[in-house]
């Protein structure tokens, strides 16, 4: 006699054997009780969670005859008649599954639908069940679904889809769709306990907990995985034996490493990736064990009364919980996540492992910390060494002219290393009564700067350029050389915001407001840009303030033609109408001038 597997072996019968889909159960036999009946379902969901199961099921349900041959519509199928019994060995004339990965096309779907028209020869309804119905062809949708929308009363339809994405809106909105959840490692696990139990197959709780987890969700992959842990380990589920053949990181490594790490003991890390390599583990399985381990850790920390008492591993995850700060842990979940995705992308996945592992340890928030404030020391030791002694000076006055930006805007001011006096903002000064007080630490004088002039362009713009001969002769070669392209990003804005001071046969001098201007790279190339344009000169440029360039006088031209709409807009007869008899208003900023256009 041929062996079963597992996977069909268990495969449920009825409703109230189903697992981990309570929600699909319930509606099903709730709809079946009442006679509730729609004519199309749509079972959504990953690989080996039930979508083809319910559909058998629910075939059985609509046609089983009862043990006596009087039963009708029902949510638990007796299984011991003729109509059940041909269901589940395949073989009733009324239930037609169609495979839509290998018959996708409109041929097949015409050929299927041409058998609605008959009424059912043995049951009491026809169901026709498509699987993978997102792999059916645009032409065929169109076939279906006229009679999808409108069968006949003794038609039911039954589809199932692992990517529900791909099926038309046209044919999910005909269907009541049932998304089949991936079901639970604890679920998986109780239940593959009750198949080896009826088995008679010993079975260790650590064996069946990897088996659960490696499954993901999909219980026919459990039992699959399960047939093979019994026969690699000659009839037994060993915890060893079942992480061997799954290549499964034991999670004593893992558990090893995330001690290290928060330890910031590099050797322990190394040694363990080796051990790793050494014995043929998985570097994708070793970080996905870290992730889940660093998971439950996380929400040990923001919820510590989560911790699961009867779990093995709770206690040594409640104690790695203790030993790392809650964003470490979420910093070292992030970078195992990112991890997985560069162990294809290294020639070597363990030593892609090893680096994924030592970037751990050297992105510690703790490490940066305390490198950063070793180099800051040393820093300032190399700078007493190197600094020139200051001598106590009587404080300066300094007159700074008003500025229209708010106190905050100014700039705190640098100087080199010294004693650092508090900034009081001047309301809040307290008067000064007599000398200060001598101090034993030499303080430093730290000049005052004032506010640069381009941070005020906001308040500058709408000021008054002061034209001169130079600056119009500057605004003709920079408007030629912006309009044929020769100047373009940096520098176009160092002759857009330059002004030209001086000028003589064959050297020009320029100014302008902002250092990060004055580079090297652009007044090369903005000498190069003159000379094609017919001024073969030596270009200097310096840093000062600047009041006639062609920037401030675009910003000036934009800024009267602003005022000239608005002036028009507020001096119209209609609109002051509208102002004086109804009260409206401007709304402010939308009075835009129109651009002119060349002819």
């Amino acid at each position: 006699m041929s062996y079963l597997v597992l996977a069909r072996k268990y495969r449920p019968r009825t409703f109230s054997q189903m697992v981990g889909q309570g929600h699909v159960v319930q509606a099903l036999s709730n709809a079946l009780e009442q006679q509730r009946l729609h004519h199309a379902y749509l079972f959504t969901g990953t690989r080996g969670v039930g979508k083809t199961t319910v559909a058998r099921i629910l075939a059985k349900s609509l046609n089983c005859q009862g043990p006596d041959g009087t039963g009708g519509i029902t949510s638990a199928p007796c299984g011991v008649c003729q109509a059940c019994v041909d269901i589940d060995a395949g073989r009733f004339i009324d239930y037609t599954e169609l495979d839509a990965a290998s018959n996708r096309g409109v041929d097949e779907v015409q050929s299927l639908l041409e058998q609605a028209v008959y009424k059912p020869v043995q049951g009491r309804f026809k169901v026709f069940m498509i699987d993978e119905v997102h792999m059916l062809t645009g032409h065929a949708f169109n076939a279906m679904l006229k009679t999808l929308e409108e069968p006949p009363e003794y038609l039911k339809f039954v589809l199932a889809t692992t990517d529900p994405q791909k099926v038309p809106v046209t044919v999910l909105s005909r269907c009541l769709q049932f998304n089949l959840r991936p079901m639970a490692p604890e679920t998986v696990q109780e239940h593959l306990a009750h198949v080896l139990a009826d088995e008679k197959v010993q079975a260790e709780p650590g064996a069946l907990r990897l088996l659960s987890r490696a499954a993901r969700g999909s219980m026919r992959d459990a039992l699959s995985l399960t047939d093979q842990a019994i026969a690699f380990g000659a009839g037994q589920l060993q915890e060893a034996a079942v992480r061997q053949m799954l290549g499964s990181v034991d999670r004593s490594h893992v558990f090893r490493l995330i001690e290290a790490l928060a330890q910031g003991d590099g050797k322990t890390v190394v040694e363990t990736s080796e051990a790793l390599r050494l014995h043929g583990l998985s570097a994708a399985a070793a970080l996905e064990e870290m992730s889940m381990v660093l998971q439950r850790m996380a929400v040990l920390q923001a919820v510590p009364s989560a911790a699961e008492g009867s779990d093995e591993e709770a206690a040594t995850i409640a104690r790695l919980a203790a030993l790392l700060p809650p964003d470490e842990t979420q910093l070292l979940y992030s970078m195992c996540l990112h991890g997985r995705a560069e162990l294809g992308l290294a020639p070597d996945e363990y030593a892609a492992l090893t680096m994924v592992l030592l970037r751990l340890l050297a992105f510690k928030p703790g490490a940066a910390e305390k490198k950063t404030l070793n180099s800051a020391a040393e820093s300032a030791g190399v700078a007493a060494r190197t600094q020139p002694t200051f001598v106590r000076t009587a404080p300066a006055v300094v007159s700074v002219p008003a500025s229209p930006l708010p106190p905050t805007a100014t700039p705190r001011p640098t100087g080199p290393p010294g004693r650092v006096l508090p900034v009081v903002e001047p309301r809040q000064a307290p008067p000064r009564q007599g000398p200060p007080p001598a101090q034993g630490n030499d303080v430093v004088g730290v000049p005052v700067r004032v506010q640069p002039e381009p941070l005020r362009e906001a308040a500058t713009a709408m000021a008054a350029v002061t034209p001169t001969p130079e600056g119009d002769f500057w605004q003709a070669t920079v408007q030629q050389l912006v309009e044929s392209e020769a100047i373009t990003a940096l520098v176009r804005e160092l002759a857009l915001q330059a002004q030209l001071v001086g000028r003589d046969e064959g050297h020009w001098m320029l100014r302008v407001e902002r250092e990060s201007l004055n580079q090297p790279a652009s007044r090369e190339r903005l000498k190069n840009a003159l000379q094609a344009a017919g001024h073969a000169v030596e270009i200097t440029v310096e840093v000062g303030s600047v009041s006639d360039s062609p920037a401030r006088r675009n910003a000036h031209a934009a800024w009267q033609r602003q005022q000239a709409a608005e002036q028009i807009i507020l001096n119209d007869p209609f609109v002051q109408q509208m102002q004086r008899d109804f009260g409206a208003k401007i709304v402010p900023g939308s009075i835009k001038p129109v651009a002119k256009t060349r002819e």
